[in-house]
């Protein structure tokens, strides 16, 4: 959503009242500076989240995966047992 062109002139002509000229340029520093000092704490924050998620996916993909290599193990006994009935035996 932003700041338009006329509101952010407002903004900066009130702040060259309250804090003046010398004072502006410090303080447009500092609050850049604390922007970037919060934007990194959540990313620091966000990343053991991330991590954690991801274990979690792969712990499940594993489970997943191990469930069906069981069900593919029985389908092929299954299948092998069918063959071993259906041979023809010979005397």
């Amino acid at each position: 959503m932003g700041f338009m062109r006329p509101e952010l002139i407002i903004i900066v002509v009130i702040a060259l009242l309250i804090f003046g000229p010398k004072k502006l340029p410090e303080m447009g520093s500092a609050i850049g500076k604390s922007i970037k000092e919060f934007k990194k704490g959540v990313n620091e924050i966000q990343q053991p989240k991330d991590k954690e998620e991801d274990v979690k996916s792969a712990d499940a993909s594993r489970l997943e995966l191990d469930a069906l290599e069981r069900e593919i193990a029985a389908k092929k006994a299954a299948v092998a047992a069918q063959e071993a009935a259906a041979q023809p035996k010979f005397d």
